[in-house]
């Protein structure tokens, strides 16, 4: 799937998902703000397990920056589609979210913030186009601000925040092996596991029909969620 894909899996997930799982989960009802604040960060986490990919969306997101990241992952991970396709990764990234908003405090939740929002700008093409300075410029100055405006709204220490990130990476595996290629969900077990429905990435199935139902669908499921509770109170 293509990023763009990507990211409305997972801000439909999490809008969907939102009402339901944090109570059962987390031990708390998500406000208004949490869910519309979770539904666009998740939909940047749901470009995570493509670090590994040194020419996907999300290696041109932070320019020069990022392309080095993905490099360094990819040569660490064993190359696109491998560690970071897999539950433990999943698990990595939820519990690491986790951590770092328990132990390092404020800081690193802004930072990962501003992470995960420039990956949503640039997953939903919310920049000029194309990959040069000017659309990393813009992405970063678009998450600084981004994250500046979110700092008034986020509680100090957001519990469904490494919950948006768990639950974005895993919207990329699912995404994933409705592909051909798959995913090594049990990785280090190699084995690929996919319901191929789209053959080809960027095909009709998934432009014209996928990203379509996916993008309605969350709409929806925020004017449910997140907006009406707003207005009839």
């Amino acid at each position: 799937m293509m990023g763009h894909s990507h990211a409305i899996s997972g801000a439909m997930l999490y809008a969907a998902s939102a009402p339901f799982l944090p109570p059962l989960l987390l031990g708390t009802h998500l406000r208004p703000a949490d869910i519309l604040m979770g539904t666009v960060l998740c939909a940047g986490a749901a470009l995570l397990p493509d670090l590994d990919h040194h020419d996907g969306t999300i290696a041109n997101f932070l320019g020069p920056i990022s392309k080095v990241l993905c490099r360094l992952v990819a040569w660490v991970s064993g190359g696109h589609r491998h560690a970071t396709h897999s539950l433990l990764f999943v698990a990595l990234t939820g519990a690491g979210s986790w951590a770092g908003i328990t132990y390092l405090g404020r800081n690193f939740t802004l930072g990962l913030t501003f992470f995960l929002l420039a990956l949503a700008i640039r997953a939903l093409r919310l920049h000029p186009p194309g990959d040069g300075p000017t659309a990393w410029i813009t992405v970063m100055g678009m998450a600084a601000l981004g994250t500046a405006g979110l700092n008034n709204w986020m509680p100090t220490a957001p519990g469904w925040l490494p919950y948006a990130v768990a639950l974005g990476t895993l919207a990329h595996l699912l995404g994933d092996c409705l592909t051909k290629k798959g995913a090594p969900l049990l990785w280090p077990h190699k084995e690929r596991y996919e319901v191929v429905l789209i053959k080809r990435s960027g095909n009709g199935v998934e432009t014209k029909v996928l990203v379509p139902l996916m993008t309605a669908a969350t709409f929806v499921l925020l004017w449910f969620t997140a907006v009406s509770p707003t207005v009839l109170t």
